[in-house]
Parts: structure tokens; sequence; C-alpha cells
């Protein structure tokens, strides 16, 4: 199984992005997917995340500004950032509970490669 995020990018203060991640492999279903973020320097941080019946949670941090959303047949989670400041640079990383199996119980987390967001004048 992998995951692959797209969409990051140099963008101005108050502007906007559309971050992607695609699951590809041995998938029997997709449990929680989610974004995580990690600045240079800090930890990796929760931004948001969509449970398989598309119940969200997001971090404070991004209430009103970000959406979260999936596609399960693209097995694609999505994260539209709005009115983005320069705070949210960091690097992006996709989650995904993945299970590989009928058979199998539970699911694998899964991560992405992360995509660079950069918001900069």
């Amino acid at each position: 199984v992998q995951l692959q995020a797209s969409g990051g990018g140099l963008v101005q203060p108050g502007g906007a992005l559309r971050l992607s991640c695609a699951a590809s492999g041995t998938i029997f279903s997709i449990n929680a997917m989610g974004w995580y973020r990690q600045a240079p320097g800090k930890q990796r941080e929760l931004v948001a995340t969509i449970t398989g019946g598309d119940s969200t949670n997001y971090r404070g941090f991004v209430k009103g500004r970000f959406t979260i959303s999936r596609d399960n047949a693209k097995n694609t989670v999505y994260l539209q950032m709005n009115s983005l400041k320069p705070e949210d640079t960091a690097v992006y990383y996709c989650n995904a509970n993945i299970v590989t199996n009928s058979g199998l119980g539970y699911g694998v987390d899964y991560w992405g490669e992360g995509t660079q967001v950069t918001v900069s004048s």
C-alpha cells in the first residue's frame, strides 16, 4: 500500500491550496484518513481527520479555514486550505488506516511522504 500526496506549493498569505492524497495497492477498505503537518523545528501535529462515515474533526487553528473530504471510489482524501497564514507553512502528511484483507478485523496506519506548503509574500 502506498499513499501519494500532492498539491503543495508556494502561496501568498490569504491564498488557497488543495492537497490530495491517493492510496493505492491492495486495499479492502479504508477507515479514518487524516492530514498532519510538521513545521521546521516542531513536532508533527494533527490537522484534521475524516472517518469512513464522513465525520470530520479539526484542530482549532484550522477551523473555518480548512476542509477535509474524501472520495471513497478513488481512495483519496483532500484538504482544501483557504485563508492561509505564514504559520501554516509546513510539510503536510496524509495518513490512512487501511484494511488490506477482508479477513482482517483491523486496519494498519500508512503515511504519505509529505508535500511542502509554504505561505509567504
